[in-house]
């Protein structure tokens, strides 16, 4: 995910500026700026509904490789195949991910097609992850930002559920068996 930044916006205080001397007009006071960025690396578990994030400065194959063992380390010792889904990124094809991949032979990447991200189960937990940890917050370091994700990410494991392909989960409220009721509005007229 990303490239995410520490972004600041305009402040909660209004300043009071004055036109012509009589009409005060309410501004927002500056303060915009970048204060640093980076990556976020993700794992995601489906089944489980369990996810692994580690922040990065950078993308780039030594963080990948960095990732990978985080996530090998991760992942419990029993599982017998593990199938990364990827983008096309660039790094995610490098020579040393060739070799993890050799050292580790329970790990199959599938790449999945261009302009298809809809197909990888990570994408709406990343827009879950950008709203439990990014969504209306202001940072002002990248190490904010990396305290933000590491918080949401323990928070969404403590309350996980199974993630299923193309089902949303909404909370309805469950109906008594029986008869259906006909609505009030239709008994009269």
């Amino acid at each position: 995910m990303g490239p995410d930044a520490a972004k600041s916006y305009a402040g909660k205080h209004l300043v009071q500026v004055r036109v012509n001397g009589t009409v005060p007009r309410a501004k927002q006071e500056l303060d915009y700026g970048r204060r640093g960025k980076g990556y976020t690396f993700g794992a995601f578990i489906p089944v489980t509904g369990e996810a692994l994030t580690a922040p990065y400065l950078g993308r780039t194959t030594e963080n990948w490789i960095d990732f990978l063992v985080k996530v090998e380390n991760w992942l419990p010792k029993d599982v017998t195949r593990v199938h990364a889904i990827l983008d096309n990124l660039n790094v995610h094809r490098a020579p040393d991910v060739l070799l993890f991949c050799l050292a580790h032979p329970r790990w199959e990447f599938v790449f999945q097609p261009k302009y298809a991200g809809y197909l990888n189960l990570i994408e709406p937990w990343w827009k879950v992850l950008r709203s439990l940890a990014l969504k209306g917050r202001r940072f002002e370091t990248w190490e904010d930002v990396e305290k933000a994700l590491a918080e949401a990410t323990a928070y969404w494991n403590a309350h996980r559920h199974p993630f299923k392909w193309g089902v949303r989960r909404r909370h309805k409220p469950k109906r008594a068996p029986g008869l259906a009721v006909v609505p009030p509005h239709r008994l009269t007229g």
